[in-house]
């Protein structure tokens, strides 16, 4: 039992760079309205201000999965807390608006390095059992770090001490930094790299002694000696696991999530509610984002990641559908703007125990160990671009078509996004990462997939 309490807190310290990137994310959308006049924003600078974050997140997820091949897992979280750090006190700081994109873009590096590297350190430390579980810790440490940035804002809002909102990211960012000090490396980084005493330790601790030696020789069995590149993340064999983790990593940021994030304030408002009233709202999702987070740990290793994407994606759809209609033929009612509330709710339901951690889950899980960190470095650069996309284009398409259409194009993604996932993503419930990656060399075959998910 002391054991199994002893790898908790090694998962929890290993998944609170989720928590950060969550803080940083949630955070911006109260301090926003705060520093305009003193920062002298205008509708630009503003937006600037909001996707710095992403334009910096989109370099740190390019460049850290090949760091994290060559110098492992841990020193690279380490690298991210000292760089949401500098990030959280620049922000706090920052005495014009140049400055404040600048800090936001360095935190958004740090946002870069987590994100790829939090969900592959996980996976490679959890045994494949619970594995999906253990990984949603990542999920499940952004949400909280959302809802407490939500939580933050609510109690300095009458203040409007906007500076304090930013700068108490710098206590997650210390703890993170401590933590990840007495973190273990990556067992499977070890021994790909050739130490295997070490790996052996690791695993022992992780798991206890009797089941060393088989996971070390499954390791062994699909281990290469030397970390591969760009170039072999495109060989054939590779080529589906590829298609899948760009296309999870995509669309996770275009079904309209993070517009409920960023902007849910301002879609509060536009059905009518006061400000006062909006960013409660937006505390009301982000603990039913919690709370669902948590239903999921209990659900992915058991129902599996595809059905519960597919699940996902059809609540998502019906709950944009009806928020749509509603706005369209109801207008600014007392009766359309409850209705938002609870589609909007629904929506965070169904994202929660679905697409929220299960993309997070399987990135990591799609790649081969020689290229694991940059084949999940590449797809969440994808993840942060779709995020830009998203943040920067809601305003301008928000005034131009309205809510109702623009919400009705959201679920036409979703749409999509589950046939993709029905034709193209392949179960993962199960199976070790060294089965997922020896059933992609033989090309995914279906029977034993099947059998390996029912086991």
């Amino acid at each position: 039992m002391q054991k199994k309490r002893s790898n908790l807190w090694l998962y929890f310290f290993g998944a609170l760079g989720g928590m950060l990137y969550g803080y940083d994310t949630g955070v911006i959308s109260g301090a926003i309205l705060f520093m305009k006049e003193e920062l002298g924003l205008n509708a630009f600078t503003e937006g600037l201000v909001v996707s710095a974050i992403l334009i910096g997140a989109i370099f740190g997820s390019g460049f850290s999965g090949k760091l994290t091949d060559r110098f492992g897992r841990r020193k690279t979280i380490m690298s991210a807390a000292v760089l949401y750090c500098i990030g959280g006190l620049g922000t706090a700081m920052a005495p014009t608006a140049e400055y404040m994109v600048a800090f936001r873009i360095v935190l958004g590096l740090a946002v870069g390095c987590s994100t790829t590297i939090v969900p592959l350190y996980l996976s490679e430390l959890a045994p494949k059992e619970s594995r999906g579980a253990l990984s949603s810790l990542n999920q499940l440490m952004i949400t909280i770090g959302i809802l407490v940035s939500y939580l933050i804002n609510y109690a300095f809002s009458d203040a409007g001490a906007w500076r304090w909102m930013l700068g108490l990211a710098i206590v997650p960012s210390t703890a993170l930094l401590i933590g990840i000090f007495f973190m273990p490396e990556s067992p499977r980084w070890l021994l790909a790299n050739g130490r295997d005493g070490k790996a052996r330790a690791v695993l022992a601790k992780m798991r206890g002694r009797n089941r060393v030696d088989q996971e070390v020789h499954e390791i062994k069995e699909t281990e290469k000696r030397d970390n591969g590149g760009l170039k072999e993340l495109f060989e054939p064999w590779v080529r589906p696991a590829l298609i899948a983790g760009l296309g999870l990593a995509f669309l996770q940021q275009f079904i309209g999530t993070n517009t409920i994030i960023y902007y849910a304030p301002k879609t509060f408002t536009n059905v009518g509610f006061e400000n006062s009233a909006a960013i409660l709202g937006t505390v009301g999702i982000g603990t039913v984002n919690v709370l669902m987070t948590l239903v999921a740990i209990r659900m992915i290793d058991r129902l599996g990641r595809k059905p519960l994407l597919l699940f996902g994606n059809a609540g998502m759809v019906i709950s944009l559908i009806v928020l749509a209609l509603t706005n369209l033929f109801f207008g600014n009612t007392a009766g359309a703007a409850w209705t938002t509330v609870i589609c909007l709710g629904v929506f965070i339901v169904v994202f929660a125990v679905s697409w929220g951690p299960i993309v997070w889950v399987m990135l990591p899980e799609l790649f081969p160990l020689h290229i694991r960190g940059i084949g999940t470095g590449v797809s969440t650069l994808m993840l942060h671009a779709g995020n830009l996309i998203v943040t920067i284009t809601f305003p301008a398409l928000l005034e131009a078509m309205g809510i109702s259409y623009l919400f009705l194009c959201y679920a036409g993604i979703g749409i999509a996004a589950f046939l993709f996932v029905f034709f193209k993503v392949k179960e993962t419930k199960g199976k070790s990462l060294e089965e997922i990656e020896h059933e992609l060399k033989n090309g995914g075959e279906r029977k034993a997939g099947g059998r390996a998910a029912d086991q």
